[in-house]
Order: structure tokens, then sequence, then C-alpha cells
């Protein structure tokens, strides 16, 4: 490859689309963003529309290609990552079916999508759940409400027979590469993530999709013919691809859209968080800590399982790779072939942190006072509060600022736990509330908020090192990385350093675009390069946070992770009690 050749990635967000235009050597020459629709028919509903994500992503990839001059006929490849999503389609006319009840007529918006983030299908996960079938145990024993299947069975069970008939399904990040390319390739990433596929030979899987499984829950009517309206069988009447294999070429009509020539190779996509493993782990790191295994050189692929990439924007999700399938409880996975072939990958995760953070501040009575002063200093609000709490500890003579909130115990489950108790019924609680409405009462209330990030991700490590995983650091991507005490919390906590890196508002789009680079190597042989090895020569060097070196504030976070897991286990127990309580009301009256 030439020094002229670019690529160009694409990440899918919650809240918006984004598309960076990198060189051979992974600097980025362009960087644009703009907002997508979200639709909220109803409490608990999240709704998007392909055609509208589709649009913004073609805006954004007209602006890069303007911004950094580059000569689009040196930009040979394009990578694309997204929300796990369920994108809906028609099989006969391949264009968007919407999936707003309960008409499920299109507003002329082509709300086809269900975001992540719905939580309609309650009943039909419970269901999903109840089977007890085998491939839940590479789901972390359950299957969250936030993947896609669940999501079809509602679909099945109130869209008009007919209608649903007519439908076939993609993960988000899928629904882009088909509507790059033509073609119906699917990504190992998103089906075996996040559609219950197990590939084929892990544990007797025969064809990726579990036929019986399929039955069970009612969905029968899409095995048929081979699973062909979930992409088929791999080999047979369909193709499943790894992170950045050449999962096809953009197809002419895609490329007038984009402002592109047509050809150009597209790399199989991935969920966002994945794209954010791929922009980050492959790092270089000062070798203090650069060495997590001494036994092999720092980036070695050996090193990649010492590496938990935490992607922390609206929620956070942690990924893990091991070289053997490693089972953890309430943790996704193992996955097999979805980044590197043959290598597995564990998700945990918190379902609400970036969206935690803005809910404890905006809910405070204190906020509109707050606001004001940020905005009169040119700050954002979590770099004021964060200035705040340091001139707090300093006005009571505070040894730290976790002193400030040694007797606040927040828990903060208030959208259900993904890891590691895979319960949505979580829910929040708070020990030492007072009648404080100031602003330093929102600062402690802030404060106690960080502190249970922090603490929840010690939980989620300690969960997976526990059953097997060796993690010594973590390479944090997303808007957090921002928040120079969070990452100062999650070092220290967790008693691991934590890498940020240096592309703090790109981490994953640049991800996203070494997808398109793996893919535009694609030789006469038919082979593409190793993509460890493009991460390893693609990724910049980021900026380590030690984990503090406070002797006292060591024992103080300890006794707080003792509380948290008191905190956590105690509402399960309350509620059990409760439950058995309330027994004959259930039986009378329903949930």
């Amino acid at each position: 490859m030439g020094e002229q050749d670019h690529y160009i990635g694409i990440d899918v967000g919650t809240g918006s689309a984004r598309a960076c235009l990198i060189d051979s050597s992974g600097d980025i020459k362009a960087l644009a963003s703009e907002a997508i629709k979200l639709w909220q028919p109803q409490q608990g509903y999240y709704e998007q529309s392909t055609t509208d994500i589709w649009h913004c992503i073609c805006h954004c990839v007209q602006r890069v290609v303007h911004q950094s001059g580059v000569d689009v006929t040196h930009i040979k490849g394009i990578g694309f990552d997204a929300t796990c999503s369920l994108a809906v389609f028609s099989e006969d006319e391949d264009l968007p079916v919407t999936v707003t009840g309960p008409e499920f007529e299109n507003d002329g918006n082509d709300r086809n999508v269900i975001l992540w983030l719905d939580h309609r299908p309650v009943q039909e996960t419970d269901l999903i759940n109840g089977t007890g079938h085998n491939l839940l145990r590479y789901v972390g024993g359950k299957m969250s409400i936030e993947m896609e299947i669940p999501k079809v069975l509602w679909l099945k069970n109130n869209m008009p027979k007919e209608k649903f008939d007519r439908c076939k399904f993609y993960d988000l990040s899928d629904a882009l590469t088909h509507i790059a390319t033509g073609n119906e390739n699917r990504s190992f990433c998103s089906t075996v993530c996040k559609q219950g596929y197990v590939p084929i030979g892990v544990d007797g899987s025969e064809k990726g999709w579990q036929e019986d499984f399929f039955k069970e829950i009612g969905l029968e009517d899409l095995a048929k013919d081979n699973f062909r309206r979930m992409g088929g069988v791999n080999g047979k009447n369909g193709k499943y691809f790894s992170a950045g294999e050449l999962v096809g070429h953009l197809s002419d009509n895609a490329s007038k859209q984009l402002g592109l020539v047509p050809g150009i190779a597209v790399g199989s996509g991935v969920i966002d968080a994945y794209a954010g493993w791929v922009g980050t782990v492959g790092a270089k790191v000062d070798t203090q800590y650069g060495h997590a295994d001494e036994t092999h050189p720092a980036n070695d692929l050996a090193q990649a399982s010492t590496r938990l990439a935490a992607v922390a924007g609206t929620s956070t999700c942690h990924l893990a790779m091991s070289e053997d399938p490693v089972f953890v409880s309430g943790v996704w996975g193992p996955y097999r072939d979805v980044l590197l072939p043959g290598y597995w990958l564990a998700e945990g995760g918190q379902s609400a942190t970036g969206e935690l953070l803005r809910h404890v501040l905006e809910t405070h009575p204190a906020h509109k006072e707050v606001l004001p002063l940020a905005e009169a200093m040119h700050m954002n609000i979590y770099d004021y509060m964060n200035g705040h709490l340091r001139e707090l500890a300093e006005k009571t003579n505070a040894p730290t600022v976790s002193y400030l909130g040694r007797h606040f115990f927040f828990y903060g489950d208030l959208w259900g736990n993904r890891s590691p108790i895979a319960d949505p019924n979580m829910k929040g609680s708070v020990i030492g509330l007072s009648s404080d409405s100031s602003v330093d009462g929102l600062a402690l209330y802030y404060y106690a908020t960080m502190e249970f990030i922090a603490l929840q991700t010690r939980q989620i490590i300690d969960s997976m090192n526990k059953a097997g995983h060796n993690i010594k650091t973590i390479f944090m991507s997303g808007s957090q990385c921002q928040n120079d005490m969070l990452m100062d919390l999650i070092a220290t906590v967790c008693e691991i350093p934590v890498l940020i890196p240096r592309y703090v508002h790109a981490a994953v789009v640049h991800g996203a675009a070494m997808l398109g680079a793996k893919a535009a190597s694609l030789d006469a042989n038919g082979n593409t390069e190793n993509l460890w090895s493009i991460m390893d020569r693609m990724s910049k060097p980021g900026r380590l946070v030690k984990p503090g070196s406070d002797s006292n504030e060591k024992k103080l976070f300890d006794a707080k992770y003792e509380v948290f897991l008191e905190q956590c286990r105690t509402q399960v127990e309350y509620r059990s009690k409760v439950d058995a309580a309330t027994s004959s009301w259930v039986n009378e009256y329903g949930k």
C-alpha cells in the first residue's frame, strides 16, 4: 500500500453518525459528525431510521473528503460500526419496514430501527430465558432485553402476520454494509453477539443458527430456507465474516450518494463498542505498564488478553479477548470469531454511565444554579463540578475529594444491571441522603455517581478475572475519557492503570476506519492483513493514568467496595422478601 492510500471509518452511535478519514499510517485527516433522529413513541420505546442514518452518513463522508482535500481515487476502503440495534427491511422490495405499533404504518420517516436501548420486549425476553437453551451459555446465561431476538419476537407477536412474513432482519451495522454493497453478507460480530448465532463447530453447532431454539420460542418461520431472512447459513445460502474482512465493494448507487468512486472495499462491520476495542487496545504504552505479561514483547498479540477495552459513552461496554473460551456469569459471551478468527471475546457492561451522570445532574434542584456558572466560565458541567469538588475539599481541609463522600453510599443501577448481575429489575439506592439541595449537595451526589461507576467497573473486572481472564490494564474510549476525575477514580478503585487514547473524541470511528484498511488489504490469494497488525501499526500512543498511591484512600475505597457489594446483594434479597409477602396479590392482580 502506498503512502497515498486513505480509508474512511463510519461510526453510528445512539445520537449521531460520524465519519473520519485516515491515511495509511492511521493519522486522522478529517472528522465530521451529524445528529441522527430518535423517536420515542412511548415510555421505554426508542426508534430510528436507516434512511435518516444513511443520509447523515453521506453528509459526513462528503464533509471529510472536502475537509481533507484527498483525491477520492486514493480512498481504498471503508469500515462501519453501529449500535447493536435491530433494522427491518422488506424481502420483496428491500425497503424499510416500520416498527411502530399498533398499526405499523409508515409515517414518512421510515422508522425501521428498534434501538438497543428499547425495552419493549419484556415478556419475550422472559420467555426466551425461560427455555434454558444451551445457546444462553454464550450470552452470560441470560439473553438481554437489549439484544435483537427478543425484539424480533415482539414484532412477530404484535405486527400483522402478512407484514411480518415479508420482513428480513439485520443488526444495524450489517444493514449499513448491505446498503453500501447491495449484498446480504453478515458479520460474526453482529450475529454472534446480539442474535444468538453460535459459530459452526462451537458446542456442536451445525448451522450457526439454532433451529430448535427458534422453534421453541415461536420463531420457527425464520428457520425456513436455511434462515434466509436472518442472513442464511454460512457457506450455503449466506456468507459471514470476522471484523474488517472484505464483505463486498461499494455499489454504484451508494458511491454516488457518498460522493466516492464505485468498487471501494467495504469491511465487515462491528458493533460500536467493538470498534472501540479495535481503536484502542493496539495503542503503545510506556514501559512501566506496557508489559502486562513480561514474557512477551509489548504489542505482541498475546498482550491483547491483558487489556480490557472500556467504551464509555451513554453506557459502558467492557470487552476482553481470550485464546480459549471463558464463561463468566452475567457477562455476555464468550463469542468466537467476532474480531479475530479463532479468538474469543467477552462483553461486560453498565447499562447507563454517561446517561446516569447526566440524569443525576439534571434532576437535582441545584442544576439550574450550576449551568449558568459553568457557561460563564466556558466549561462543560463535568469540568465545573470536578473543580467545585476540589475547591470544597480544600475549603473543608479534607485530605482527598473521596473523603468528602465517605458517608454517602450511592448504588446507581437506575436502568437495571447488565453485568455481572444481569438483572433488568435492579434499581438505585442511596444511604446518606440529607436535606442539602445546594450546589455542594449536588457535588456530593455527582461524586458518589462517579464512585459508583468506578466500583461497578471493579466488580465486573473482579468477576471476569475470577472466571479466568487476566485483565491488567483498562484501555478507555468514548466521551467519558474527558472526565479526568472519573478516570483517576477508575484507575485507583480498580487498582490498575487506565490508558486514554490519543484520539479521545474519535477512538471508535478510528477503529472503524481500520476495518476499511483491512478490507482494502486483500491480496491475489484472497487473504487480508491480520487486524492486530493493522491496529499495531495505526494506533497512536496514549496517556496513562496510574492508580493513586495514598494508602489511606485505598482503605477507604476497599471499605466502600464492601458496602457497594452489600447494597447490590441486599437489594435482591429485599425484593425477594417483598415478592414472597405479596405473592397472593400478584396471583390475583398480576405484576
